[in-house]
């Protein structure tokens, strides 16, 4: 039975997502929130664990559990600020790239299914909703 709280749904239809996500990067060893972590990491790095959160939309203390499960697999790099020896710089590993180029097909064909599943317009309008909120 469908439900007229848009939380509700909205939730249901993120965990639909992430099982999408999650069934292709299983092979791979990560989930969905571990590849988009680490992309963030790519794209930023070297980054601290606050900017890291802020990025994410995460709070600090979730992103550093996150980094310390990723940098205990070899695939982030979690190095002392030369400046502020109280902040933590994170940066990816060479394994962390090669996984992430591995996985990337993967994360593509999740990509191609939702297209299919909701059509190119709605995801189109679903990237514009994301963005107004």
């Amino acid at each position: 039975m469908s439900s007229p709280c848009y939380c509700k749904n909205l939730r249901d239809f993120t965990r639909k997502m992430t099982a999408i996500y999650d069934a292709e990067l299983d092979a791979y060893g990560i989930n969905i929130a571990q590849y988009s972590l680490m992309r963030l990491v790519i794209n930023n790095s070297p980054v601290s664990l606050t900017r890291l959160g802020d990025i994410a939309g995460l709070d600090r203390s979730t992103v550093g559990r996150n980094v310390t499960v990723l940098a205990r697999q070899g695939w982030l790099q979690v190095d002392r600020d030369g400046m502020d020896k109280r902040q933590q710089q994170v940066s990816i590993t060479p394994e962390g790239e090669a996984l992430i180029r591995e996985a990337f097909p993967a994360w593509q064909r999740c990509q191609h299914i939702i297209e299919e599943r909701l059509g190119a317009d709605n995801v189109r309008a679903l990237q514009h909703i994301f963005h107004q909120i």
